[in-house]
């Protein structure tokens, strides 16, 4: 039994050792199977070796067996010997057109730069040994396979080098295709260099460098933007199609529809052959790169401008029309682009000259598919216009202006190019602005005032009417209106204020004032009478010409409170239309304070009355009742 278990021992210590052995061999390794590149391009065999001993820094040693050679070995490069290569491969080793690139101290590639028909063989990397004892394998074969080349690419139509206007539509026209017996793909990328002049690389070899991809069809013919242009392709601003051409080419069509100022560069369409490796793995194989052109793009603030007229200063009579005119000047008549056109306002004044601060307000804009929409002040629709003249000329006008039609003026174009119906968030390409027009009205010397009192008459009190009137007038030449307004503010709570006493004073805290008032009632300058509060029933007339009543009927204690009137000038322009002359005066408050009834007085001391006499008999009651009970108990205690 022992001798079995000892003999099971010895077993697995060799296994285990043979194990650990094995796995510390040196290791040689290449790509499998046999690799196919195209003559006249790259080509980087790489090789790594692991399980070895000694420096990290391995050496490597690369030898081909030409397939015409019947098999005889060649140096290629060493990373030990510059003596190595053979004599066809000297002079192609000292220019660097073949040589070894170390990735790290165990891995290198072999690069040959531009790979010939007679490096056609079989390649094998060689390690030469650093270990103690000769285990595993030093060196690993690759077969190479050259096939000519066919990659073909031209363009039918190159940029001309003019200035494009931007928001313009460029279209860009490559054809490309490979006839090769092996299982190849093709790829075709449009691109655009950040600076510089092109390379003009119309054959084998050579990368570009500072490009930017703009779209590419890969090699399993699917459509990729480039970084930087996805948002574009989203929106459908930049398409790729593959239409079937001519000679076994196949044309791809880039088209751009809205330039940008960013576009500007140098144009170029590359061609990629790719292969599957035998490990499953896409190689690029051959490239080439076709200069399409230069494309500038000129930007549209450097030839937009926006005029209007009347310029300067435009002085008018009330109710006179009033007409301004925008053009739009510099935009290109190639690119179909969307306007949103805007007239602008800031400033209103009274008086006879017109004041450029305050807020800008729009008055009116045509909108890109010819909506016309008004601004803040919505009567102007029906006393307005805002029409497209002719291509690029636009006219507002104003029927009968008004005083608060004066102020500073200007138009306002918002341009979208290449976009002639643009989308609700779509931002603007550019926005420039006309310089101003400043419109003055000569308005007539208007004095208002307004008076209110509250006729003498009994004490009001709750539940009577409230009667107030108010005298305004209204001095000025021509037709006049006064547009009369009631409002009234809370009665602040009485206080007492600190005297001279020798009793200590009583001081009420002040409740908050409500300073805000609050619009009770109207009559309009037409004659139309509104009403604003809901809690009474209040009504407003005009008495004579310059007298004017309110009422408050069936008053509650929420009506009492401080009644002033507003008095507003109207008046009346020569084509019959009413305006706001912007003159107003305020009345005196009159304090309205309404007294409890006779009814309401009367019934306090008979509330108190009843009250005290249900008290006096419930008293009386209970005593009476329980001084009969104790009589009745101490009698039957007696018994």
């Amino acid at each position: 039994m022992r001798t079995m278990m000892a003999s099971m021992k010895t077993a697995l210590f060799v296994f285990v050792h043979w194990v650990i052995h094995y796995a510390v061999c040196r290791d040689v390794t290449l790509p499998t199977g046999t690799l196919y590149r195209v003559a006249g391009f790259q080509v980087s065999l790489p090789c790594s070796v692991s399980g070895f001993e000694g420096p990290r820094t391995q050496e490597f040693e690369w030898f081909l067996y030409r397939d015409d050679a019947a098999g005889r070995q060649m140096g290629v490069v060493s990373t030990r010997d510059k003596g190595f290569p053979y004599a066809p491969f000297q002079p192609r080793v000292k220019n660097g057109e073949v040589r070894v690139e170390r990735d790290s101290g165990d891995k290198v590639q072999l690069v040959i730069q531009r790979l010939r028909a007679e490096d056609q063989g079989k390649y094998e990397c060689y390690t030469p040994s650093t270990d103690t004892t000769y285990q595993g394998n030093y060196s690993a074969t690759v077969a190479v396979k050259v096939i000519p080349d066919t990659l073909q690419i031209s363009y039918t139509r190159s940029l001309t080098g003019q200035p494009v206007p931007e928001g313009a539509e460029l279209t860009l026209t490559c054809s490309a295709g490979i006839q090769s017996e092996q299982l190849t793909h093709l790829s075709v990328t449009f691109g655009k260099r950040s600076g510089g002049e092109g390379t003009g690389s119309n054959g084998a070899g050579g990368e570009v460098s500072n490009v930017r991809e703009i779209i590419s069809i890969d090699k399993m013919l699917g459509i990729v933007p480039g970084r930087g242009y996805k948002k574009r392709y989203d929106d459908g601003e930049i398409t790729l199609e593959k239409r079937n051409g001519e000679a076994g080419l196949a044309v791809y069509v880039m088209k751009m529809k809205m330039v940008q100022p960013d576009d500007t560069g140098s144009y170029f369409c590359e061609a990629s052959q790719w292969i599957r490796d035998p490990d499953r793995s896409w190689q690029k194989i051959a490239q080439r790169t076709l200069d399409i052109g230069n494309l500038t793009v000129q930007q549209l603030a450097e030839s937009l401008s926006i005029t209007s007229s009347p310029r300067g200063e435009v002085t008018l009579q009330i109710g006179s029309p009033l007409i301004l005119t925008c053009e739009v000047l510099g935009m290109p008549s190639d690119v179909n682009s969307g306007l949103l056109v805007q007239w602008m306002k800031r400033g209103s004044v009274s008086s006879d000259t017109a004041v450029a601060g305050g807020v800008e307000v729009e008055v009116a804009r045509m909108s890109p598919d010819g909506v016309v929409s008004w601004g803040d002040d919505l009567s102007r629709s029906s006393g307005g216009s805002m029409e497209k003249v002719s291509e690029g000329k636009y006219s507002l006008k104003l029927f009968s202006a008004r005083p608060l039609d004066s102020g500073v003026y200007r138009c306002v174009v918002s341009v979208y190019a290449g976009r002639r119906n643009p989308g609700p968030s779509t931002p603007a390409t550019h926005t420039q602005r006309s310089e101003g027009v400043t419109v003055n009205l000569k308005t007539k010397d208007v004095l208002v005032s307004a008076v209110a009192q509250l006729p003498r008459g009994p004490l009001l009190k709750r539940g009577s009417t409230i009667t107030l009137i108010c005298t305004a007038t209204v001095t000025t030449t021509g037709p006049a209106q006064a547009q009369v307004q009631w409002l009234r503010w809370p009665i602040p709570a009485p206080f007492i204020r600190r005297g001279q006493s020798t009793t200590p004073d009583l001081t009420l805290p002040a409740p908050p004032v409500d300073d805000k008032p609050r619009v009770v009632a109207a009559l309009m300058y037409d004659g139309v009478s509104k009403i604003y509060t809901n809690t009474s029933e209040v009504s407003i007339d005009r008495l004579s010409a310059v007298s004017y009543r309110l009422r408050v009927h069936t008053a509650t204690m929420e009506d009492q409170g401080m009644y002033a009137c507003h008095a507003e000038a109207w008046g009346q322009d020569p084509h019959g239309g009413w305006y706001n002359t912007g003159t107003r005066a305020e009345s005196n408050a009159v304090t309205v304070y309404l007294y409890a009834r006779a009814a309401d007085l009367l019934l306090i001391p008979l509330v108190v009355g009843v009250s005290s006499a249900l008290f006096v008999g419930i008293v009386i009651i209970a005593t009476v009742t329980c001084c009969f009970m104790k009589r009745l108990a101490r009698q039957r205690a007696q018994k």
